[in-house]
This record gives structure tokens, C-alpha cells and sequence, in this order.
């Protein structure tokens, strides 16, 4: 199953925890949807919108368990992106790893990509 990502603050991860969902960090709830990265897009979805950021988690999603209420879009230079029309609950999350910033670029876990 591919999987989808979302990077996020973890206080809103836990949040989203202390809830039982997640409805989406400023940008989402603006736009109306969860944004998600595919695995070929969140490098640089992490470069171009978190740079510097510190105290983020990325969230790993089997997109299939999204059911009809994730709709790939274009976004980012005519990319179709997957973009969640719905909360997120945390049992339908694969994982979620620390996405620390080394004072150059995020560093992402070792094995993020399975």
C-alpha cells in the first residue's frame, strides 16, 4: 500500500492524540483539506514550507485506508498531490517518526520511505 505523509508540529500530533483526530493544521483548515505529500514530494514539501522549523513529526498514512474522502489534486507545478476532504483519525496512521532539523535540512529516519 503507498504511503502518504504529512509533516506537522508533534504539539498538534499530540494534540490530535489527546482527541482521537486530527483536523488539520492552520494551512489545512484554511484550505479545506488535509494537505499530504506523496514520498517523492515531502523532501521538498519539508524544504519549501518548514525550513528552520524544529519539533516536527512526520505522519506516515496507508492511503487505501483513506477510502473516497482522499482525492489527488494538482498542487505544486501541476503535481497531483493527495489532499484528505475529512479528518484523520490516529488508528488509520502507519507511523510517526521525529523529523528533526540539523541547522541545515530536516533529517528524515532512516527507512522513512516503508
Amino acid at each position: 500500500m503507498p504511503l502518504i505523509y504529512k509533516i506537522l508540529p508533534a504539539t498538534l500530533w499530540n494534540a490530535a492524540l489527546s482527541s482521537n483526530r486530527f483536523e488539520g493544521a492552520a494551512i489545512d483548515l484554511v484550505d479545506g483539506f488535509i494537505h499530504f505529500s506523496a514520498a517523492s514530494q515531502v523532501e521538498e514539501t519539508a524544504r519549501l514550507h518548514f525550513g528552520g522549523q524544529a519539533g516536527l513529526v512526520l505522519v506516515a498514512v496507508e492511503s487505501e485506508r483513506l477510502s473516497t474522502a482522499l482525492k489527488w489534486e494538482p498542487s505544486r507545478d501541476g503535481a497531483l498531490f493527495p489532499h484528505l476532504y475529512g479528518t484523520l483519525a490516529p488508528a488509520l496512521v502507519h507511523w510517526v517518526k521525529p523529523l528533526p532539523w540539523d541547522g541545515l535540512a530536516h533529517v528524515f529516519p532512516g527507512g522513512w520511505r516503508l
